[in-house]
């Protein structure tokens, strides 16, 4: 699964700054029919977590009322430079996981 994700580079100590993700993932509902009229069995992203500087700051339980290719945005406090981990998990088991680093200056 690909993920795009925003995060400020640089930010200043205190500063409330946005985090953005957007993954790209068709989250199967379980209700859509195929061709033959299967449904296509439920799939999504159940599970995402956003750690920074390895605390988790954001985790979000998603359902399948969520859009295909979900996107989020959050914010956090800039305390001190590191990087923010997002890590997800979908119904199949399948997991994903992005990085970006920041910079914090006094």
């Amino acid at each position: 699964m690909l993920a795009r994700v925003q995060v400020p580079k640089t930010a200043r100590r205190g500063e409330l700054i946005p985090i953005r993700i957007a993954i790209q993932h068709p989250m199967e509902t379980g209700f859509r029919p195929d061709h033959f009229g299967r449904r296509y069995p439920k799939n999504v992203i159940h599970t995402l977590i956003c750690r920074y500087n390895g605390a988790e700051v954001f985790r979000a339980e998603m359902g399948s009322g969520i859009a295909a290719n979900p996107y989020l945005q959050f914010y956090a406090v800039a305390d001190r430079s590191g990087e923010f981990t997002f890590e997800w998990v979908d119904d199949a088991g399948a997991r994903g996981a992005e990085r970006a680093a920041i910079t914090v200056e006094a």
